[in-house]
């Protein structure tokens, strides 16, 4: 029997894909913490970004706490890369270090479209102890083993995802399709989705007043699984429903905040997601001044 609340879940994403439809937005720093958008990293920038998730799990399961480190480089204009490293501690349990990632974003379209297509490739180093649910694909999983168990259990994994993203009068409507590998495995393929819409709460986002309204941007973002080539389809598959808002303290420096809710019943009540960003401007010609400088 399907462990999917097919109604509640089917009619959540019937509304993301009614209001994409009608909506659009041009925003310098979107809030999501699972769907991607097209805009990438100036080419030479550079940011470091810290993630927190606090998972709130169901009845005979432990909470937990999943921090994700990030550093964000702008290869090019059309080329972003980023490495992640990963940890997770478990009431009652232990923390431990759950491996790496390493992701590359291409923008094949340099000029705005109405949808601007992304290609993504993401290699992970992992271990299935890991919790910080960067994305949500296949079936649902259960959180029981203890840490000491699953953190030898490792695994290599492809990821792509086709990023589809339009800004039109401040809106920005992003959709993922999600493909991953696990090529530790004979598991075939495992699907999944992410859509989010969002918007500043107001316009003039260069205004210097650190609480007003321009420096906040709103939204939602909907993300579950959707099988793998075993098993197709919403059948005891995980999808979350997160508002989601994002304050830009200053020109360099962003706090982001999620808190999504579990619509299936594969999924965690709540997970709490925590987040801070800071970017460096011209990086590359600041180091190479430097060194030059020295020469």
């Amino acid at each position: 029997m399907p462990t999917t609340r097919s109604p509640l879940l089917l009619h959540a994403l019937s509304l993301l894909l009614i209001l994409a439809a009608f909506s659009g937005g041009a925003l310098a720093q979107n809030p999501y913490f699972v769907t991607y958008d097209h805009h990438l990293e100036d080419e030479g920038d550079l940011e470091t970004s810290f993630f927190t998730m606090v998972g709130l799990p169901r009845t005979g399961q432990r909470t937990y706490v999943a921090p994700l480190g990030e550093i964000e480089y702008g290869v090019r204009d059309w080329w972003t890369s980023s490495l992640y490293l990963e940890g997770q501690s478990t009431a009652g349990d232990s923390t431990i270090g759950t491996g790496w990632r390493f992701e590359n974003r291409f923008r094949p379209l340099q000029t705005e479209h109405w949808i601007n297509p992304v290609l993504y490739l993401e290699y992970e180093s992992i271990n299935e102890a890991s919790r910080v649910q960067k994305e949500v694909v296949g079936n649902s999983a259960e959180f029981n083993e203890r840490n000491e168990i699953l953190r030898v259990e490792h695994a290599h994994e492809l990821e792509g995802k086709l990023i589809l993203s339009s800004d039109v009068h401040h809106w920005n409507v992003s959709e993922n399709l999600i493909v991953e590998k696990n090529l530790s495995e004979n598991e075939g393929l495992e699907f999944g989705y992410a859509i989010g819409i969002a918007r500043p709460l107001a316009a003039n986002p260069q205004s210097q007043c650190r609480l007003c309204r321009s420096r906040f941007v709103a939204g939602v973002e909907m993300y579950g699984g959707l099988g793998s080539t075993r098993a197709f389809g919403l059948s005891n598959t995980t999808h979350y429903l997160a508002p989601a808002i994002s304050w830009k303290v200053s020109e360099s420096s962003t706090l982001h905040f999620s808190p999504a809710v579990g619509i299936t019943k594969g999924a965690s009540p709540v997970l709490l997601r925590f987040g801070y960003s800071y970017e460096v401007e011209s990086f590359r010609s600041k180091v190479s001044s430097l060194f030059h400088r020295r020469d």
